[in-house]
């Protein structure tokens, strides 16, 4: 079985984010990157899928030059090669146009399974994964917590509402969306790191994919949000001021 997981490099969680002078994108050179949460759970579950299967598991990242260390990282954990969609200084915004870049790039290489994030940790749109399989017209599931072998296709776990769980059988080749949390993450070996330099990366650059279309939408402007202080006093009897207190809190505030 080939496997095809979508990663994506973000900034780490720890970043103290900054706009950059022309308020278009975050301040972005002396940020520490890391691989997007959901994905890395997706390359788990990819891994994981391996040992069950015979099989590879090739990773797609779409990023600029220094994406490569987060490939890297997917490749000591046991990703057996790589495909870098090379941006330039671009930042892609457009989950439509990602989608149509992660589908050319694939064309050739005939995956029976694409595994995605269920989200990204910067943009949180939820919509590349989705977007990726009706491009490639491809059955898929979101949400989902595990996977195993089934005949000649896969059954998959999918978390519902107020603890509920669906299973269900899906045929083959297809796309799933991986929920964080889902299972451990392993951590890359000194023997992984070292064997990772030698894997194969096969870099494109976006230009290349033809048909990848122009942006849909853009990104005009990011703004840290306005920190501003607001007092209000409630005159009159308590039983009244705690009421109208209540009151604010409920519909306005909205923490009761």
């Amino acid at each position: 079985m080939k496997i095809a997981v979508a990663i994506k490099q973000v900034p780490s969680r720890e970043s103290q984010l900054r706009v950059n002078a022309s308020g278009s994108w975050i301040q972005d050179s002396d940020l520490a990157w890391e691989i997007n949460e959901p994905d890395a759970y997706a390359l788990e579950a990819a891994l994981q899928l391996r040992e069950k299967v015979t099989g590879d598991v090739v990773v797609l990242c779409a990023g600029p030059e220094n994406a490569a260390q987060t490939i890297r990282e997917a490749l000591a954990k046991g990703a057996d090669r790589a495909i870098h969609i090379e941006t330039g200084k671009a930042v892609i915004t457009d989950p439509l146009l990602l989608a149509h870049m992660m589908a050319n790039a694939l064309e050739s290489e005939k995956v029976d399974l694409i595994l995605t994030g269920l989200q990204s940790d910067d943009l949180g749109y939820g919509q590349t994964g989705v977007i990726l399989a009706e491009t490639m017209g491809l059955p898929h599931a979101t949400i989902v917590m595990n996977v195993e072998p089934e005949g000649a296709g896969i059954k998959v776990k999918r978390e519902l509402e107020d603890g509920w769980f669906q299973h269900v059988e899906m045929p083959l080749p297809a796309l799933l969306t991986v929920q964080s949390g889902a299972t451990k993450l392993r951590y890359a070996t000194l023997m992984g790191i070292k064997k990772a330099k030698s894997k194969e990366v096969r870099r494109i650059s976006a230009s290349e994919l033809a048909g990848a279309g122009q942006p849909s939408i853009a990104v005009d402007r990011i703004y840290l949000p306005e920190k501003t202080k607001r007092s209000q006093i409630f005159d009159g009897p308590a039983k009244e001021a705690a009421a109208k207190l209540v009151e604010k809190l409920r519909f306005e505030a909205r923490v009761l």
